[in-house]
């Protein structure tokens, strides 16, 4: 049985990753536990050394939005899943 561990280094490399990607609109599955799993629409809106936040809400305008927040290691046990969009609203990996 081979055991893997998330290093620094892997979870450094997700967060370069997704500082690309800031202020893009993505799209965001998250494993909520219980089968219960959520899709939204949202934009990446900043990365911190520890977590990333989505703003989720309604269109561009301030009002009636929200912001969640994830870790890394959310992303590398894929219980959150992010596909981020292209200018004309296809995604990409």
């Amino acid at each position: 049985m081979v055991i893997f561990l998330a290093t620094t280094a892997t979870l450094d490399n997700i967060r370069h990753t997704l500082e690309k990607y800031v202020g893009k609109k993505i799209l965001l599955k998250a494993n909520k536990g219980r089968k219960q799993i959520v899709t939204k629409q949202g934009v990446l809106e900043t990365v911190y050394p520890s977590v990333f936040v989505i703003r989720v809400g309604h269109g561009e305008n301030t009002e009636g939005y929200r912001r969640v927040a994830y870790s890394y290691s959310d992303l590398l046990t894929e219980t959150v899943k992010i596909k981020v969009f292209k200018s004309n609203n296809k995604k990409i990996s």
